[in-house]
């Protein structure tokens, strides 16, 4: 979840072609325990009789490490070691990040101590912070190739392996909508605020008090949240690396800046529907989930990564869920009203630094048969829950969530763009944002901090 960068890391001569949503895929606790003894698991048969990966047999014996900063996956990441070691005879230790700790920290520590992972999953701004002087060049992996929409360049090079996709907005619960109005809901007829706003008083009016769960942790209100002020200026990464530095260098007033502006107006849709409008700050983020499942709401501002606390919470992978968009204005044609914000949120990264030449190539033969092995394209869909960025990988996820953000990506309704900024953004605009949300300060003062916050930076 947090992560060190130094806010230096926005550089002249940075090249970011597509980045990673900050804190995205964090799994921050369940609505009941994840470890209940009596619970069956569920899980998706892996399909071993088709392998055409040609493997190496001279790496055979070969052992490298992977530092895990995805938590909710480090079960899955253990058996794809498992399984590709039976395949390979290459071991693959997964190495997770404690609860708590730093990603960027960890793997930085790790360098210091002369011991660094051989891969490491990390934050797109780590990636960033360290490819240059720890990565190794990636550049002309044939990979590349299935993924060219989402991979990450530093100055005209990439240094990491896109996991996977995740996307965010507006979670949807199709039955408990449909329930209370007593009609069919087409998400698809919600355009705008405006739309969105009539559905809300309707279902208000059928008896559903308040409709919408919104988080209160810094790390969703400020990255998750305001965010969006910076990747809807075009829907690119670039535009939202311009809008940035015309915040830092006070060109753009904020004041008047229309994604502010538009921005502010939903969330204060969102404030006056909240479940938790008495006391927003007193919100818990599992019994959110329960909420939502249950039906006492019907709306839940988070992405696909909330799918294992609403499966705690009964869900079922046959519902309907799904996700209407950020609405950003009243504007039918405006993009960020028809389309879902998805990126590859994790990136795996090569040590180039310290590694044998033996154990970088176990790594990219690990990285590849992810990408081109039958098998390892399952396991990352079926084992893993996730959204596969590469365009070979025919599998598609089975949670409502994930299979609604790969539906949209395939139709061309979501669009990759995600603001790299420093590591302490989150906290102290998330802190700013939740004095907002418990209504202790106005619009003048939450701009005025966003743009001292800006001010501040290098």
């Amino acid at each position: 979840m947090k992560r060190k960068m130094a806010a230096k890391v926005i550089a002249a001569g940075l090249v970011v072609a597509m980045t990673a949503v900050g804190l995205s895929g964090c799994t921050f606790g369940f609505a009941s325990d994840p470890d209940d003894p009596n619970e069956v698991e569920e899980e998706i048969p892996i399909d071993m009789s088709v392998d055409s990966f040609q493997y190496d047999s001279s790496l055979n014996g070969t052992s490298i490490t992977l530092l895990n900063s995805k938590a909710e996956i480090q079960v899955a990441l253990e058996e794809m070691g498992k399984v590709f070691e039976e395949k390979s005879g290459v071991h693959v230790e997964v190495m997770p990040v404690t609860d708590g700790e730093s990603p960027y920290t960890k793997v930085v520590s790790l360098y210091n101590s002369g011991t660094p992972p051989t891969l490491s999953i990390l934050d797109t701004t780590d990636v960033i912070a360290l490819a240059e002087e720890k990565g190794e060049d990636l550049s002309g992996e044939n990979w590349t190739a299935e993924a060219e929409d989402y991979l990450t360049k530093v100055n005209g090079k990439v240094y990491s392996f896109p996991l996977c996709i995740e996307g965010r907005g507006i979670i949807y619960n199709k039955a408990a909508i449909e329930e209370a109005l007593g009609e069919e809901f087409d998400p698809s007829s919600i355009k705008t605020r405006e739309d969105f706003t009539e559905i809300l008083e309707e279902l208000v009016a059928a008896g559903v008090e308040k409709p919408i769960s919104v988080a209160k942790e810094d790390w969703s209100l400020g990255a998750h949240l305001l965010q969006y002020i910076y990747e809807t200026y075009d829907g690119t990464s670039a535009g939202a690396q311009e809008i940035i530095e015309e915040i830092k260098d006070g060109s753009l007033d904020l004041e008047s800046y229309d994604r502010m502006t538009g921005f502010l107006d939903t969330f204060d849709v969102l404030k006056k529907y909240n479940v938790a409008k008495a006391d927003p700050l007193g919100a818990d983020y599992d019994e959110m989930a329960i909420d939502l499942a249950d039906g006492k709401t019907v709306f839940w501002v988070n992405g696909n990564w909330a799918w294992p606390n609403l499966e705690e919470a009964g869900a079922e992978k046959e519902d309907e869920y799904g996700f209407l968009p950020f609405f950003m204005s009243d504007d039918e044609t405006d993009f960020a009203n028809q389309m879902i914000q998805g990126s590859p949120s994790k990136q795996i990264m090569m040590d180039g630094q310290m590694a044998s030449e033996e154990e970088k190539a176990a790594a990219r033969e690990f990285l590849n048969w992810i990408v081109y092995s039958e098998i390892g394209q399952q396991m990352l869909v079926n084992t893993c829950n996730l959204i596969p960025p590469f365009q070979n990988n025919p599998y598609e996820p089975a949670d409502p969530l994930s299979r609604d953000i790969y539906e949209k990506v395939q139709r061309g309704e979501a669009f990759n763009a995600s603001a790299i900024v420093p590591n302490d953004h989150w906290s102290v605009l998330g802190a700013a944002m939740q004095k907002y949300l418990a209504g202790r300060s106005d619009r003048e003062e939450l701009i005025g901090s966003i743009e001292d916050y800006w001010a501040e930076q290098e």
